[in-house]
């Protein structure tokens, strides 16, 4: 209570409010540091789950291609290209369970979260800070007006002299250590995220790597001209042509 009226009465102008531009300076520059670090918390996992996601939807994807080429026969080329594409996205979901997801779960997960962690620890010194800055501007607005306006009491001014002596010891305390270890904290982000950044970039290419080598293994079922007929639109043209055929079919007609 005699806080929040101190609040009040520094909103109105009854007590002077201390301004520390330095304090203020280094806990905005936290606050951003706190806010990104959250949004990398957070990509970070959205970055794994969607890893997870996108394996598993290859999966269903090439479960549903095998079981219809090899429906129609077994033997054909298409048939041979979808077992080959299943057994491809298999071992690839292998290699996100064995060298991505575990892996990345040490050195990047676990420590973007053992940083975001320190953040309400350092919230809570903060507030405390402010709390106690809150006492000492209450404190020598009393001094002072004991000073403008002397009591009859003699004892009043060298107790209330004690008390902002004591409030402000406990506040340039608490500040003292803020402004001098937030600048420190930021410093070491860097080298702190510096593996997490290298071992990121290191998994992402190991799955990219195998990626391409499974599922290249994929293409040698296909005709080398493919791809140049895809840029030149000519699988385009062949697909419209079996849509075609399907139109004309009587199951495929409108209905009556």
């Amino acid at each position: 209570m005699n806080r929040a009226g101190t609040t009040l009465m520094q909103k109105t102008g009854q007590i002077e409010r201390t301004v520390d531009r330095e304090f203020e300076e280094e806990e905005a520059k936290f606050k951003t540091f706190e806010k990104e670090s959250q949004a990398l918390q957070k990509e970070s996992k959205a970055y794994l789950d969607a890893m997870r996601s996108m394996t598993a939807t290859q999966a269903r994807l090439a479960d549903t291609i095998d079981a219809f080429y090899g429906a129609a026969d077994k033997s054909s080329e298409g048939a041979m290209a979808g077992h080959a594409y299943k057994r491809a996205v298999d071992e690839l979901d292998t290699v996100i369970s064995r060298e991505l997801d575990t892996p990345y779960r040490t050195t990047v997960l676990e420590p973007v979260g053992k940083m975001c962690a320190y953040f309400p620890v350092i919230n809570e010194t903060i507030a405390k800070r402010n709390k106690k800055l809150l006492d000492y501007d209450a404190a020598r607005s009393k001094v002072r007006k004991l000073i403008d306006k002397p009591s009859d009491d003699p004892n009043r001014l060298p107790r209330a002299q004690q008390e902002h002596d004591e409030a402000k010891e406990i506040f340039d305390t608490l500040n003292d250590q803020l402004v001098r270890e937030l600048p420190e904290l930021l410093d070491l982000r860097v080298p702190y995220f510096d593996p997490s950044f290298e071992a990121m970039i290191r998994m992402q290419c190991k799955f990219a790597e195998e990626g391409y080598e499974k599922l290249g293994a994929v293409q040698k079922y296909f005709s080398d001209s493919v791809r140049d007929e895809y840029a030149d639109g000519q699988l385009d043209a062949q697909v419209e042509d079996v849509l075609r055929s399907m139109k004309e079919l009587s199951i495929c007609g409108a209905s009556g």
